[in-house]
C-alpha cells in the first residue's frame, strides 16, 4: 500500500476533472448495478506512463463534443478490493494498471491496456477515447 499523501494528487488528478473516485468493492458493485449508460473506468496507478501518458490522455479527451455518461477511477495498489471489483467487469482482459474502459450499461466495449499507454503521448491516448467517445457516446 502506498501512503496516503502520496497518492491523494495523483487521484486528484481524475476527481478534480469530475471522475467520481470508487474506494471499496461494494461502491464498485453499486455503481455498476444502478448507473446505466456510458462509463469510462481509469485503473489509476502511481507508475510513470499513467503520470506522462494515462491521466492527461484521459483528461485531453474530456474536451470533445461527445463524451461518456459516467466517469470512475479506482487506485490499483491502494483500492485493493475496489480495483479488484473493477477488473471483474473487464473479463476476460487481465490485470493491467493503469488502464482504461470504456463501458456501456456494464459491458465492457473497448479496453485499452498498459501496453497500449506505455510510449504513447497523451494526445495520442486522447485521440483514440475521442474516437470511441464517437463511437458509442
Amino acid at each position: 500500500m502506498y501512503p496516503p499523501e502520496l497518492v491523494i494528487p495523483f487521484k486528484n488528478q481524475l476527481t478534480d476533472h469530475q471522475f467520481i473516485s470508487l474506494e471499496t468493492a461494494e461502491e464498485v458493485d453499486e455503481f455498476f448495478r444502478t448507473q446505466r449508460g456510458t462509463v469510462l473506468l481509469v485503473i489509476n496507478s502511481v507508475c510513470g506512463c499513467a503520470a506522462g501518458s494515462a491521466r492527461p490522455g484521459v483528461i485531453m479527451s474530456l474536451n470533445h463534443p461527445k463524451r461518456p455518461d459516467h466517469l470512475i477511477t479506482v487506485f490499483a495498489g491502494v483500492d485493493k478490493e475496489a480495483t479488484a471489483a473493477a477488473r471483474r467487469y473487464l473479463l476476460p482482459y487481465p490485470p493491467s494498471s493503469p488502464s482504461i474502459a470504456l463501458l456501456k450499461d456494464g459491458e465492457l466495449l473497448h479496453m485499452i491496456e498498459r501496453h497500449m499507454i506505455e510510449g504513447r503521448s497523451p494526445e495520442m491516448i486522447a485521440q483514440h477515447l475521442k474516437a470511441l467517445y464517437d463511437q458509442y457516446c
